[in-house]
């Protein structure tokens, strides 16, 4: 499908007009899928992280590398460091365009990162959710950090998806367990009445998908593909996934939204694989029926 067809006037246009460098350079990037190697996309970057929401964040960020407050950062919501390493990352912001992101980067891990490799609310183990180990895992990424944590961090969330290594949240003199938030495997979730979130495993298979396929280890293969049957157990049109306080689906899933928090709606980039996965497995079995 020649997608720019379908649009009501010439939107494109006007995402590419110079006045908004940061829309700009999303559009050239995300949109045209510009190479890295013609010249237009990088000094499109480079004045995107010189102008516009990436300094406004940067700006605001104190000389230690935190934002609003020490510690963690996950409160408060939605100025503190965590929002604003996603935010920023969701931008295009990258290490190599300003020094401040590779201080920042190097502040959350050295923060909210456990010794197991949970990335946590409150810098204990029990702080640790889906939703959260897997955008800031993915947003370092993103920001271009390489910092020898991560292989803890994508090990531990891996585990987490298949439970391999992991006790359950009832031992308590277990060194690695499950906890009332990040409660079982297949991102069973106590804010989703120790469901599987299909939100928190949205971002958790964000992360793995920009993990490099060299650096996935067996674990980290298994969990994927638990990840991907989950998702795709239900029709993302319907999005009827466990919801344990609720009897139908929330609305989120049909709505535009940005930043992309905790919240995944299937508009967004983050969800565009699992659809074109199921789109091909359901055509599988028409065929196969057929």
């Amino acid at each position: 499908m020649n997608w720019p067809e379908k649009l009501n006037g010439d939107t494109l246009t006007w995402l590419l007009e110079h006045d908004n460098p940061g829309v700009r350079y999303l559009a050239l990037r995300d949109l045209l899928e510009l190479s890295s190697d013609d010249n237009e996309l990088p000094a499109a970057k480079e004045l995107a992280q010189k102008e516009g929401p990436i300094s406004i964040i940067l700006n605001e960020m104190n000389e230690a590398g935190y934002w609003v407050e020490p510690g963690p950062g996950y409160n408060p919501k939605y100025r503190s460091t965590v929002w604003s390493i996603i935010l920023l990352a969701q931008l295009g912001a990258s290490i190599k365009g300003d020094e401040r992101i590779a201080r920042a980067c190097a502040y959350l891990l050295d923060h909210a990162l456990t010794e197991a490799g949970q990335f946590t609310i409150s810098g204990a183990p029990s702080g640790t959710v889906d939703c959260l180990q897997g955008n800031l895992s993915w947003a370092l990424l993103e920001l271009g950090c390489d910092d020898p944590r991560l292989e803890m961090a994508f090990d531990w969330m891996a585990r987490s998806v298949t439970g391999e290594g992991i006790s359950s949240n009832e031992d308590r003199q277990a060194a690695v367990r499950y906890y009332a938030g990040k409660c079982g495997p297949t991102f069973a979730c106590g804010a989703n009445d120790k469901l599987p979130c299909a939100w928190g495993g949205t971002k958790v298979m964000l992360a793995f998908g920009k993990w490099p396929g060299k650096r996935r280890t067996p674990v980290i293969e298994r969990a994927i593909q638990q990840g991907v049957d989950f998702l795709l157990s239900a029709d993302p049109a319907q999005a009827a996934y466990p919801t344990g306080f609720n009897n139908k689906p929330s609305q989120n899933w049909w709505k535009f939204g940005f930043p992309v928090f905790y919240v995944t709606d299937w508009n967004s980039p983050q969800a565009m694989p699992f659809q074109r996965r199921w789109i091909r497995r359901v055509s599988r079995t028409a065929l196969a029926e057929g």
